[in-house]
């Protein structure tokens, strides 16, 4: 069992403060995962948990225990990090064993853990080989085991894909889910790649500027964005946001045409955030919706984005089927379904329910 609780953290380097008071509680087994650009603070955050750093300000608590000044070895905690920081001179049966052999574990015992790791992660074949021998995917894997044999209470990755290329991150990605259902232990994953974050979260945590804009399901973060900087960082296509004034019952875009939403109250400014699914694109110019003019098309196989550039400037992007092809600066009129569009205050970037 793990259960974790942040109270109040803060990190400070000298007389800059980078994390500004974290709260959020992580539950036994859960899969969160840390999500935001870089230098928002949370590898930072990791490293605090980890015992790798001291916490300026604040409590950490694991499992009901105060770990502010328990030493990384002897917090039941386990990491991997971005370099797989494998000892070169080492075999990967070595590399695996090492962490266990520190924690004063007989050798049946070690050997047993290694055995049920290499199984696991399909590391049987590579036990004699040295690092410089294996791929990219395969040292990642072989950094996992070895953080794997300690058997800890949590495991802590550090962006374990971002020297992978595409390919072997998909592969990657799909055996650390795997991993987290076969051993049900508390993981907590930092990335900056929100695809990685919707895929693997139970729970994300997007962060900013070293405080937590929203912690919610990928589902959650992805309908009903707190704000902007959520709305804009979950999803891909990001979803654009469009400066409007309310009209009556329309959303009027400024010299460039304006949508029916029905009745609605609020702010008479605000912007308006539309995803890729949610816009539709008629040719030619239209008396209902919003001008603008094609600038390229993404063509991805089953689907393409079209991305159009409003009267205002602003850009967006909208699914279309393949075949339906739209050539560049194409004259088009961007209608929206008022149902799934999203409003967000123009002063604060909240959101905001109509």
């Amino acid at each position: 069992m793990a259960q974790l609780s942040l109270r109040g953290i803060k990190k400070r380097f000298r007389d800059t403060e980078v994390l500004h008071g974290i709260d959020l509680e992580i539950g036994d087994r859960e899969f969160v995962v840390f999500v935001g650009p870089s230098g928002c603070g949370k590898s930072t955050l990791l490293r605090l948990i980890a015992g790798l750093d001291p916490i300026s300000d604040g409590e950490f608590v694991l499992n009901g225990h105060r770990m502010n000044d328990v030493a990384p070895s002897r917090r039941g905690i386990a990491m991997v990090f971005q370099s797989y920081a494998l000892y070169p001179h080492m075999d990967v049966y070595e590399n695996m064993a090492f962490g266990a052999r520190l924690m004063g574990l007989d050798k049946p015992e070690v050997e047993r853990r290694i055995a049920e790791a290499a199984q696991m992660l399909r590391l049987e074949a590579l036990l004699k080989r040295k690092p410089r021998e294996l791929s990219g995917g395969q040292r990642q894997r072989v950094a996992i085991g070895r953080a794997l044999v300690r058997k800890p209470d949590v495991f802590l990755l550090d962006e374990p894909l971002s020297n992978l290329d595409a390919a072997l991150r998909s592969e990657v990605r799909l055996e650390i889910a795997k991993l987290h259902r076969e051993i049900g232990g508390t993981m907590i994953y930092v990335t900056h790649d929100q695809v990685e974050a919707m895929t693997l979260a139970d729970k994300i945590v997007v962060m900013n500027n070293g405080r937590i804009e929203q912690v919610g399901s990928p589902r959650e973060l992805y309908e009903t964005p707190a704000n902007t900087f959520v709305a804009t960082f979950i999803g891909s296509p990001r979803m654009a946001l469009v400066d409007v004034t309310r009209d009556g019952d329309r959303l009027v875009l400024a010299n460039g045409g304006s949508i029916l939403v029905g009745n609605m109250s609020g702010p008479e400014t605000l912007k308006l955030g539309l995803r890729p699914d949610t816009v539709q694109l008629v040719r030619g110019a239209s008396a209902e919706g919003f001008a603008g003019r094609v600038e390229y098309t993404e063509y991805l196989g089953d689907n393409a984005y079209v991305y159009v550039r409003l009267a205002d400037g602003k850009l967006l992007s909208a699914r279309t089927a393949p075949n339906d092809l739209y050539a560049p600066d194409e004259a088009v009129t961007v209608t929206v379904a008022p149902g799934p569009a999203h409003y967000f205050s123009a002063e604060d970037g909240r959101r905001l329910t109509p």
